[in-house]
């Protein structure tokens, strides 16, 4: 599994470090992904293009080489989860991981309000695990066709309130993932 931050953060994120609890006593091997602009040391993110292409450069090189020949799933938490699914004809992931996707930002105050990002979770047509506050200003997906959405209660964008929520909500997803994978290249 591999992971990607948020804009406003990197990957010590209590939620990515939830996901990756969950994950690991599963057999999942995770790698947390730090974009160029956080290493770099700068606080706001590159433009849409160069994230993707950051994501993508990243995915390249751990398939060729340490997670070669691995099933992988790939997500992130908000900003990293948008580009994980942007990315996803790109990068071969057989599910995703969404913790905290800012479906529609917050309206600014005199400015028309942004599109919502719905197209974006529209697009995968793997299997989808999206993690949510309920209170997340950023607005609630709705379950899709292969998404799956948990809504963490008390929960807002951060979803720092309920670490062992967003980590119950990854460990009781993975197997289905992680299972189906594994008959499917045995069957």
């Amino acid at each position: 599994m591999v992971l990607g931050h948020g804009a406003g953060g990197g990957v010590e994120a209590p939620d990515l470090a939830a996901a990756t609890q969950a994950a690991v006593p599963e057999g999942v091997t995770v790698a947390l992904v730090e974009q160029p602009y956080r290493v770099a040391g700068r606080k706001s993110p590159a433009p849409a293009r160069r994230l993707d292409e950051a994501w993508t450069a990243v995915l390249e090189q751990l398939t060729a080489g340490e997670l070669a020949d691995l099933p992988l799933i790939v997500g992130g938490r908000s900003l990293g989860a948008r580009v994980a699914c942007r990315c996803l004809p790109d990068t071969g992931g057989m599910a995703v991981l969404c913790l905290a996707f800012p479906l529609q930002p917050p309206a600014r105050k005199g400015k028309e309000p942004s599109p919502d990002r719905l197209p974006e979770l529209e697009a995968v047509d793997v299997p989808m695990l999206v993690v949510q506050g309920d209170r997340d200003q950023f607005g609630m997906p709705g379950e899709g066709r292969k998404r799956r959405v948990v809504q963490v209660p008390g929960a807002n964008h951060s979803l720092r309130t309920d670490p062992d929520a967003v980590e119950d909500a990854v460990r009781s997803w993975l197997p289905g993932v992680t299972e189906g994978k594994a008959a499917a290249a045995n069957g």
